[in-house]
């Protein structure tokens, strides 16, 4: 099936699989890796047929993600990324935006209960083979957000290597009413690595735990083909659990307290010694309740169903 014709009728059996596990779903267009994306241009193709096919594609996939929505009776988050850019010198920055900002409109015209679906837009600094121009910068995606009350995506691999998700977070909500968050360990830029709990992730947990819960969506977006999946899959949703429950015991309210009345000293001699409590103890603690191994002890379990399962894929 053509990705402008696919319907929610082919997706059918994920939903029937995701309401067995009693989950939600997110959804996005697949703008590449297709003969009418070899130019590195989608949505913002001066080919008005290229352009449209893709309209059509995202529409689609907007009505799959809705009915996604409907029959999960969760939201379901329609993430938007093309990968739209050109890789020299680029004159006409200006006509690309333009006609990115007119296929997102026509894409995005048809309107659906928000308890179905979301729509979010995912900007980027860069990509392989667009290294002059990235149509759908960070500026643009954040205007188009704020001017038409979309959902930001902010990817911790796309931005500069120097530049931090975590210190957006604050700054985009005074704007936009909700936003996506994609968690990654980019080493070096935008490789997707396995998350660790390191000192980013936790300050993305951090700044999701002190803004407001109910504005943020937390995405975890990483894959490494050299090791096994569900052991990637577990480490690295296990690090984000323990980066927000971290945060979630900090005395956050007494520090910013002190920080308010200019006692930074005080400040920064309590934030050091929190770091060495036992955070450790109450995840052993919250997998034991849940009923789920704890430390590694899911090891044995993954190993078995790679053996077993996986093995004769």
């Amino acid at each position: 099936m053509e990705r402008n014709r696919i319907r929610p009728e082919h997706f059918q059996s994920w939903i029937d699989w995701a309401a067995e596990q009693r989950i939600g779903l997110d959804f996005n267009p697949t703008c590449f890796g297709h003969p009418m994306a070899a130019s590195q241009l989608t949505l913002s193709h001066p080919d008005a047929a290229v352009r449209q096919f893709w309209v059509e594609h995202v529409r689609a996939c907007r009505r799959i993600a809705a009915e996604m929505g409907r029959q999960l009776q969760t939201p379901c988050i329609m993430n938007i990324w093309v990968p739209d850019g050109f890789k020299d010198v680029t004159v006409d920055r200006a006509g690309a935006r333009e006609r990115l900002e007119a296929s997102l409109n026509e894409a995005l015209a048809e309107s659906f209960p928000a308890q179905w679906m979301r729509d979010a837009v995912e900007p980027k600094l860069f990509g392989i083979g667009v290294e002059s121009c990235t149509v759908g910068s960070a500026e643009f995606y954040l205007g188009y957000a704020i001017r038409h009350h979309l959902m930001l995506c902010l990817d911790a691999g796309h931005f500069h290597p120097t530049e931090v998700i975590s210190d957006k977070i604050s700054a985009v909500l005074q704007f936009v009413d909700e936003i996506l968050l994609h968690v990654s360990r980019p080493v070096r830029w935008d490789s997707d690595h396995v998350v660790v709990l390191d000192d980013e992730l936790r300050a993305i947990a951090r700044e999701v735990v002190r803004q407001d819960l109910r504005r943020i969506h937390i995405g975890l977006d990483y894959f490494d083909g050299t090791i096994n999946r569900l052991i990637a899959w577990v480490v690295g949703t296990r690090n984000m659990q323990r980066a927000l429950l971290g945060a979630l015991l900090e005395p956050a309210a007494e520090w910013t307290r002190l920080e308010q009345a200019f006692r930074n000293g005080r400040k920064l001699a309590l934030m050091e010694e929190y770091r060495t409590l036992p955070l450790g103890a109450v995840y052993d603690w919250f997998c034991q309740r849940e009923g789920v191994p704890v430390g590694a002890g899911y090891l044995r379990t993954v190993e078995e169903y790679e053996r077993t399962v996986l093995s004769r894929r």
